[in-house]
């Protein structure tokens, strides 16, 4: 009787998170991609764009992602900048990213080395790197993107194009997402659906609504939206500052737009599960507003979601095979053998979302559904990440980026 009761709540969340991240998918705006051939018709009367990638120990990432940059667009000197600022590496990001911009010679492409943080106040993450870059552009737009994101073909015209028409002051994308590493797998999906869960994409573009949401990898403003609200100087302490950054933008009466942005770029946020613990443990929590009831209601949620049908089944599967001993010895059959079919039933049911859950997901993130059976795991993982990410930024044991110690500016 307690599993049948488990399995109906489980069953019960189940239904109400895929419900919700259909409508979300449904109602998720899409950027009209703008064919090959206008590309070169649209840039005669193109404004100057300004991206910018702060790197910090990405020497794995630099190279690709400039290419990718570069090779995104023919868009001249006169109209695109590239800005690649290196935020004090302690490995080879700074000459990897020299040594292109001397091989290639493109006059769009320029590398800064960043200079020391101020020591008369706390810059997080990347905006003191950010700040450095804006500095030096000089674009009328400006797009923030990370050195893991590769820009597809025509994205910048494509970004431009949708922030012109539609009148949009910060522009963001949930991107594609590139998965490699088994942890990748079995994470990152999840992660996906729930932010796409918690921030409804209708409720984050309604001006009228708080919620507010930007994805870091990928955030293009107007200049003078980007001034209006003090930039990433004015969200130095912030450790998620691109939600920080998104709050502002509403605060300020100016328009925010979240679209599904897998026809301009992809990322690939992290490649090990040491990455993966490291990157959302720092985010996950801060991003909650320091709710520790959210982060307990996440790894609730993620429980009776993934691990609890799995589980339901298999103790299912264990009284059936006692059941049908016990049967072969006697005429009446266990007490509790009546619920067993029910609530295998119901744990098929919670089972066949999981696959559901990824495949709504992957319209979105263009993720295919792989591993989508072994999403125990992956919820286990994810809930673990959400208790951890409370604990370590609490604590500030164990919080950090890269090697680099994190604080708040509370702490």
């Amino acid at each position: 009787m307690i599993l049948l009761t488990l399995l109906i709540f489980s069953l019960i969340v189940s239904t109400a998170y895929t419900n919700n991240l259909r409508r979300s998918v449904k109602n998720a705006p899409r950027s009209g991609k703008i064919p090959p051939q206008d590309l070169s018709q649209f840039a005669e009367s193109f404004p100057k764009i300004s991206v910018i990638v702060p790197a910090y120990n990405e020497a794995e990432n630099i190279r690709d992602c400039a290419i990718a940059i570069l090779d995104s667009t023919q868009l001249p000197a006169a109209n695109l900048q590239v800005l690649i600022v290196d935020d004090r590496s302690t490995d080879d990001t700074l000459a990897i990213a020299q040594t292109l911009e001397q091989q290639c010679r493109d006059p769009r492409l320029k590398i800064l080395a960043g200079q020391p943080r101020p020591a008369d106040r706390y810059w997080a993450g990347k905006n003191w790197a950010c700040a450095q870059a804006v500095r030096a552009a000089t674009g009328d737009f400006l797009l923030f993107i990370d050195a893991d994101v590769r820009l597809k073909k025509g994205a910048i015209e494509t970004a431009i194009a949708t922030i012109n028409n539609e009148k949009i002051d910060l522009l963001t994308c949930m991107p594609a997402l590139v998965c490699e590493c088994f942890a990748e797998w079995l994470v990152q999906p999840l992660m996906f659906n729930h932010l796409a869960v918690c921030f409804d994409f209708t409720a984050v573009n309604d001006p009228k609504s708080d919620a507010a949401f930007a994805a870091g990898p990928f955030m293009l403003f107007r200049r003078s939206a980007y001034e209006k609200i003090g930039g990433h100087a004015a969200v130095a302490g912030e450790i998620v500052e691109d939600v920080e950054l998104a709050r502002r933008i509403k605060k300020a009466g100016l328009k925010l737009g979240l679209y599904a942005g897998s026809n301009l770029a992809s990322v690939q946020m992290y490649r090990s599960w040491i990455a993966l613990w490291e990157g959302w443990t720092k985010n996950l929590y801060l991003g909650a507003n320091r709710s520790w009831g959210l982060m307990v209601y996440m790894a609730a949620i993620m429980f009776f979601l993934y691990p609890m049908p799995w589980l339901g089944l298999f103790a299912i599967l264990q009284n059936l095979s006692s059941s049908f001993f016990l049967l072969s010895s006697s005429f009446f059959p266990l007490p509790s053998s009546f619920f067993l079919l029910p609530s295998s039933f119901l744990a098929l049911i919670v089972i066949w979302h999981q696959y559901e859950l990824r495949r709504l997901g992957a319209e979105i993130s263009d993720c295919p559904p792989k591993y989508w059976w072994l999403g125990s795991l992956g919820g286990t993982l994810v809930g673990a990440i959400a208790i951890g990410s409370a604990i370590k930024t609490e604590t500030g044991w164990g919080w950090t980026w890269r090697g680099r110690a994190l604080k708040t500016q509370n702490t």
